[in-house]
């Protein structure tokens, strides 16, 4: 049977077996490799109250959460994006550093 990616949408490549997480959206259980991590800051306090307490010349503390996304969720919450289907199996590095960029110059 065909495989439609070549890293079949995992990151772990060939190492074998490897761990679950669950996503913090649907509760679905995904491997590891294939979850997406979003890290965001959080704040107790709310935004308008937190303004004025710095004015006021208080420390308010952020402490940043990683959610564990599946697919899915992501796609849905804009973390990632659908490539258009040309874009999708490019062989050439995406970057700063990419063939096409330092071969014109």
């Amino acid at each position: 049977m065909p495989k439609k990616r070549k890293n079949r949408g995992r990151h772990k490549g060939d190492k074998g077996k490897e761990g679950h997480v669950h996503c913090e959206n649907c509760g679905k259980l995904i491997p590891r490799s294939k979850a997406i991590r979003v890290t965001v800051p959080y704040s107790p306090v709310p935004p308008d109250l937190a303004k004025e307490l710095e004015k006021q010349g208080a420390i308010i503390p952020k402490y940043y959460v990683t959610k564990t996304y599946c697919i899915n969720c992501a796609i849905f919450f804009g973390i990632i994006k659908v490539r258009p289907e040309d874009e999708r199996k490019k062989k050439e590095p995406i970057g700063p550093y990419s063939r096409s960029t330092t071969e014109s110059k």
